[in-house]
């Protein structure tokens, strides 16, 4: 009988969160589906997107959950299924500099690590770490002043890997 209370309990606030949540819509929610054009919610692309949509509010974490549990966000991004098919390397870039823009920033301030080189596979580039050199050589270039939009940090990134030709031609999705 109190597992039954607590639970409808527990419904009742997740119903009345939701509702409020489905009045405001969270920036980041905003930016993610300018950058990315995609058609699912704040848990991302995955069975989660698939199952509970788009929808705003509490539903995301269900999807989230369901992304989480069954691991099939990673299968749906190495395969471009489940929502998970980006349109071009840019938009992707972009999405990504927005979701790890100060881990990414501090990867590139060093030159290295694995925020930078998933960065680089995104970009399609062969050589990491020639691309976290030249980054590096270029982060006031890249990172002007503290508040920069992904998709400026993006087009920075993909003016300097057309900008040299060796980095041009280990970047296959940069063109």
């Amino acid at each position: 009988m109190k597992k039954t209370g607590i639970l409808l309990c527990c419904g009742l606030m997740a119903t009345m969160a939701a509702s409020a949540a489905e009045k405001k819509k969270p920036l980041i929610e905003k930016v993610d589906r300018e950058v990315s054009g995609q058609s699912y919610g704040m848990a991302g692309c995955g069975l989660g997107s698939i199952v509970f949509g788009d929808k705003p509010g509490m539903v995301q974490i269900f999807a989230t959950t369901t992304n989480g549990t069954s691991g099939n966000q990673t299968f749906g991004i190495s395969t471009g299924t489940l929502n998970c098919d980006s349109g071009s390397a840019k938009e992707t870039a972009s999405l990504f500099v927005l979701t790890n823009r100060e881990v990414l920033a501090k990867d590139i301030s060093r030159g290295s690590g694995e925020t930078l080189q998933n960065f680089s596979k995104i970009l399609g580039c062969g050589d990491a770490a020639m691309l976290g050199g030249k980054l590096q050589k270029n982060y006031d270039v890249i990172f002007p002043k503290a508040t920069v939009a992904p998709a400026d940090v993006t087009n920075a990134v993909i003016s300097i890997i057309n900008s040299d030709p060796q980095l041009a031609k280990s970047c296959a999705k940069v063109g």
